[in-house]
């Protein structure tokens, strides 16, 4: 599913009632910045769009998530599924459009040779998965492990961690995190 951020980003600027230069005012950025996101001229980076949404206050979750039919309170079909990733990993999104979500569930592909960045993240909350398929090195603080089918983590999400597909085949994960951060 793909979102057309330009459009997104006026519609949730107009819910909130702002004008684009008071937007921009507010999250530190230039006016003609905003005005050309919301043009689909260009594509903001993740952390361009952080610090805009951060002004309305809203969650990345929140603005991909808004206003999308979930397919039902119960069931969600794959093709259904968003896909919140970047790149060659791709997060699929559980129940995305369900309004105050105390956990993110995510179908996670790792293509080979890929991973969460260089820098190690941290975030509030706990976070869990199973690999299901491939190969996943996952580093938290300092440690690290290669975790093939069947394996699985859990820890507590505020230690630096970081995920890598070290080997030739995608790696499928299936995960969890709370508080939702997507």
């Amino acid at each position: 599913m793909n979102i057309e951020v330009g459009k997104q980003l006026r519609a949730v600027r107009t819910a909130f009632g702002l004008s684009q230069r008071e937007l921009a005012k507010r999250a530190g950025v230039t006016n003609g910045m905003i005005s050309l996101i919301e043009q689909d001229s260009v594509s903001p980076s993740v952390g361009s769009l952080q610090k805009i949404l951060a002004a309305l206050p809203m969650t990345m979750a929140d603005f991909f998530t808004r206003d999308m039919e979930a397919g039902g309170d119960v069931v969600y079909r794959a093709k259904d599924l968003p896909d919140v990733g970047t790149g060659d990993i791709q997060y699929r999104l559980v129940a995305a459009s369900k309004p105050d979500r105390k956990m993110s569930i995510l179908w996670e592909t790792y293509e080979p040779d890929t991973d969460t960045g260089e820098d190690l993240l941290t975030h509030s909350g706990e976070e869990g998965g199973v690999v299901v398929e491939g190969e996943l090195e996952v580093t938290v603080a300092g440690n690290t492990w290669v975790l093939g089918p069947g394996d699985a983590y859990y820890f507590n999400s505020r230690l630096p961690h970081r995920f890598r597909n070290t080997g030739k085949q995608p790696a499928r994960i299936v995960s969890a995190n709370t508080p939702p951060t997507i």
